[in-house]
């Protein structure tokens, strides 16, 4: 585990920047110290890489985390386009290295303007973003994000974090009572609401992906106390049977 501080002076990334990951919901800490500072593991790491190479591709930080807690994102898939991305980058900077020079030695009369075409670069990156946008689920959560301020998406992942806080003070009860229950619908009419429409089909690999580790399972777990995504999962499980 690292705190706060080491990730900075490792990532190159200051301290201020990584609270407002955190705050948006972009970079969670794995957990916290006595004394509340952040500590980050391994997992931690490997998401802010992500996050740091959208970055330099000039991906805004919305897309970057719908694209990184999007259930069909793939690290994989998502590293081999950043790589992809990149060569396209380095290639449009070198072209414009060459522009540059040539203007040093021909002089501002050299009218070729091809070293500053971006459409190969651009499309590649909408190639890169669509890839995890080709769901109509995916489509609807954009379209009810894209008037949203920060502070709304702030407030709306708190409120339904809360929920997994409610559900980690039952995580010892049966996930098939009627209070268990209750609780799971009303995370599937938060999602549809807030998100995207949360079919039970979907509903199902949400809760698998909640129980299935990683930063969603962390996450949980760190509000309701350890259990309490398998709990949910298992809540999940039962309800989405029982509608069949």
């Amino acid at each position: 585990m690292m705190t706060v501080h080491e990730v900075s002076k490792l990532a190159g990334v200051s301290i201020r920047t990584l609270q407002y990951y955190d705050k948006i919901g972009l970079l969670h800490p794995t957990g916290r110290t006595d004394a509340g500072y952040r500590l980050y593991d391994d997992a931690d790491l490997e998401r802010l890489q992500h996050i740091l190479l959208f970055r330099e591709l000039e991906f805004p930080l919305k897309d970057i985390k719908a694209i990184i807690n999007s259930p069909d994102f793939d690290r994989s898939k998502a590293l081999e386009q950043q790589i992809k991305l990149l060569k396209l980058k380095k290639e449009h900077i070198e072209n414009l290295m060459n522009f540059a020079l040539g203007i040093k030695m021909l002089g501002v009369r050299h009218m070729d303007f091809k070293a500053f075409d971006r459409s190969k670069l651009d499309e590649y990156s909408r190639q890169a973003k669509e890839l995890y946008g080709n769901t109509p689920e995916y489509k609807e959560m954009r379209e009810k994000m894209k008037n949203r301020t920060e502070k709304e998406d702030h407030f709306l992942a708190d409120r339904f974090m809360l929920f997994f806080k409610e559900a980690g003070g039952i995580k010892n009860t049966d996930p098939a009572s009627p209070e268990a229950q209750d609780l799971v619908k009303r995370i599937q009419d938060f999602i549809t609401e807030n998100l995207y429409t949360c079919t039970n089909k979907i509903l199902k690999g949400l809760g698998k992906m909640y129980s299935g580790g990683g930063d969603f399972t962390k996450n949980i777990n760190e509000y309701g106390g350890e259990g309490t995504a398998e709990f949910v999962d298992k809540a999940i499980q039962i309800y989405c049977d029982n509608a069949e």
